[in-house]
């Protein structure tokens, strides 16, 4: 039943944008960078060291490395949204194909090492909110009709627990686990680093923003 945790996560985030109405304003933002700092931290706290204890330096750099790529080039589809940029036309009336594929990809991955690393999955968590809320509020804008939208968000729910259920069942994965866990890591610290640098208004840092990235990262240092 943990595992089913994204989905109520996506949807949550989907039934407040529809009851509040947000902007894309601070308060987001905030919540984006306490996301990546702790998605930053879990990596290196539990999914780094679990991986290089079972298999080469080298070896697993060069899986990190792949994933680093893969998000590069998922990217280039969904245009940023795994990192809370949205740079599609809201004038459009048909279903954004790309988008929804790209960020499936991503969210399929992310439940791959769930499967045997839970502490992973709180860390997913907390990345998924802010970004659920900003893809809503672009879904929610946008032209396209209410039910393509509501079923944007309900299949893009179901995709990491979908990841962390073939990853327990499906042998041709569970052999594959370690390096399908790497290419993770590396999709993680791709996102990770881009909201916790990517320069915000003015191309600095701002104070407030400092803090709740130091406090995402303390935060994963007590837990795990």
């Amino acid at each position: 039943m943990i595992y089913w945790l994204p989905v109520l996560t996506v949807l949550v985030g989907y039934f407040l944008v529809l009851w509040l109405k947000p902007k894309k304003n601070l308060g987001i933002t905030l919540l984006l960078a306490f996301s990546g700092s702790f998605l930053l931290a879990t990596t290196l706290f539990e999914l780094l060291p679990s991986v290089y204890a079972v298999s080469t330096a080298k070896e697993i750099g060069l899986y990190i490395m792949l994933g680093i790529v893969l998000q590069i080039f998922l990217e280039f589809f969904s245009k940023g949204a795994e990192h809370g940029h949205m740079h599609f036309d809201e004038e459009k009336t048909i279903f954004p194909w790309l988008l929804f594929i790209s960020l499936s990809v991503h969210a399929f991955l992310e439940g791959v090492p769930i499967s045997e690393n839970e502490p992973i999955l709180y860390a997913v968590i907390i990345h998924k909110l802010p970004v659920a809320l900003i893809l809503s509020i672009f879904l929610v804008s946008s032209r396209i009709h209410s039910w393509q939208a509501a079923l944007f968000m309900v299949l893009f729910s179901l995709m990491t627990p979908l990841g962390t259920y073939a990853a327990q069942s499906s042998p041709g994965i569970e052999i594959y686990y370690v390096p399908l866990t790497a290419v993770v890591i590396g999709v993680f610290l791709h996102i990770s680093t881009v909201i916790l640098f990517e320069s915000s208004k003015g191309h600095s840092f701002n104070l407030r923003k400092l803090l709740v990235i130091l406090l995402g990262l303390f935060a994963a240092y007590l837990i795990f």
